[in-house]
């Protein structure tokens, strides 16, 4: 083949997601041909485009012999199920299609053993978020998402809610003193016992993360994670607590495993992809087998992401019991992108997929935000076989991205907040609470899954970015 000049190298497809093999000298050529006085950055969103969904681009007059060579069978490829299991949906009338096309391709997967769709679900990669997938000795790298351990944990405090009021810029101060979002990480990190791991000795890849994870522990990632003061009332006069029924101050904070547990999705991905080939459009299922030694591996490895994870928050309370001078009188907290060895009815081994789903096995506590105005709910939950024991994991989103950067006006959305009687302190117009569903609404339609034990107002709100919501003109 003729040298290439095109403006995208073989190296920059395969970094994009393109299978080794023609596909990358026909997308190269047409690049050439087609796209040469176009930069790097618009091809490879055309040829992104083409990867995500050839099938809409079998007749296109200038790609067709792409997304043709991608849709071609391959004699390795495993084949799926012709049709999908059956699976539960919850709170159907707010989900979109995408979601259900993503849980139905799971179900068709020669592993899976059962599945359940949240009413927060939205489409993502490989599962959706807010998808549940049951499968035997199986686990699937991207079903368990990149943000692995992502996690919600709450601190409650024997104090008024009035220091909310009356020691409101104290309590602001704190949180930015005490938290650090996205890239920023603190200048000197406290030590952890989970950097003692002795993994970080005993897998490589997982020893070149170490110093990346020492940087970046107590500190919370961007999007939709969070660390904010608020009100919990107690309603349950029999809760788990042993707390009287009423009105607390309370910390929350929302965030995962950083980069290391991202590092370590993307590399078992890629390894999950290259040794389970599965049709194109099901790519992102591609999965380990336990019995393997890189199952084992990314078993290992995932549970240490969530330990660090875990680790992070508990930090992130106790620089915040420090500035109060407080003892918390109670914690909660609970996971999702995660994995979990748990029996189904028979007894077997199942291997549970959560992927922005909430554990609410009989009896388990979890917490369910809402948004930055929104309440959210300490929950009880009762073991529903057909949900496989979840349940949400918020409120889910009701707008993407773009779509909320796109159409919301910040000066609309400040108002709102201010209305709600909430500060928020640095976020993003993305993370806007009309971009998300109802709350109320999704509990509704989970109310046969969880018990509501208690709720959660915030009112002093930290998270990632520079956008200031609470002024109003």
């Amino acid at each position: 083949m003729k040298e290439m000049k095109a403006n995208i190298t073989g190296k920059e497809l395969l970094d994009l997601g393109y299978p080794e093999g023609k596909v990358i000298g026909i997308a190269l050529e047409i690049a050439e041909q087609h796209y040469g006085s176009c930069g790097i950055e618009q091809t490879a969103k055309v040829l992104k485009s083409v990867l995500l969904k050839p099938e809409d681009f079998v007749n296109d007059n200038q790609l067709s012999a792409i997304a043709q060579e991608l849709l071609k069978p391959k004699d390795d490829v495993l084949p799926l199920r012709d049709t999908p299991d059956l699976y539960k949906v919850y709170g159907a009338e707010g989900i979109e299609q995408g979601a259900v096309k993503q849980i139905e391709m799971a179900m068709r997967l020669p592993v899976a053993r059962a599945g359940a769709l949240m009413p927060d679900a939205h489409q993502g990669y490989g599962l959706p978020i807010g998808g549940v997938l049951a499968t035997e000795n199986a686990v699937i790298p991207y079903g368990v998402g990149v943000d692995i351990g992502c996690r919600m944990c709450m601190t409650i405090y024997d104090i008024p809610e009035s220091i909310l009021s009356e020691r409101k810029d104290d309590l602001r101060k704190m949180l930015i003193r005490n938290t650090k979002f996205g890239r920023a990480t603190f200048s000197r990190p406290k030590d952890h016992e989970v950097l003692e791991n002795s993994l970080f000795n005993e897998i490589k890849l997982i020893g070149g993360l170490k110093d990346k994870a020492a940087s970046q522990i107590g500190s919370s990632g961007g999007g939709n994670h969070f660390v904010e003061f608020g009100i919990t009332e107690i309603e349950d006069p029999d809760n788990e607590f042993k707390l009287p029924t009423g009105r607390y101050l309370a910390l929350l904070s929302h965030s995962g495993s950083r980069g290391f547990g991202a590092s370590i999705a993307q590399h078992y991905t890629k390894l999950a992809m290259s040794r389970c080939k599965l049709p194109h459009e099901a790519r992102h299922l591609a999965w380990l087998d336990l019995n393997t030694e890189e199952g084992q591996e990314y078993w290992l490895a995932m549970n240490l992401a969530g330990d660090y994870a875990s680790a992070c928050h508990h930090q992130i309370h106790e620089r915040m019991a420090v500035g109060l001078r407080a003892t918390p009188v109670a914690m909660v907290e609970n996971h999702h992108n995660f994995a979990w060895k748990e029996k189904d009815r028979m007894g077997n081994e199942i291997i549970v997929h959560r992927k922005g789903a909430t554990p609410a096995g009989k009896g388990v506590l979890g917490i369910i935000p809402g948004s930055m105005t929104a309440p959210g709910y300490i929950v009880r939950g009762k073991g529903a076989e057909s949900s496989i024991n979840s349940a949400s994991h918020g409120a889910g989103r009701a707008m993407s991205r773009t779509q909320a950067k796109n159409t919301l006006d910040k000066q609309a959305v400040a108002k709102h907040i201010h209305t709600a009687g909430v500060e928020v302190i640095g976020s993003g117009i993305d993370e806007a609470p009309m971009a998300y569903k109802d709350i109320k609404q999704v509990m509704e339609s989970q109310k046969d899954l969880v018990d509501v034990v208690g709720s959660f107002q915030p009112k002093i709100v930290r998270m990632c970015g520079d956008d200031k919501f609470q002024e109003v003109d």
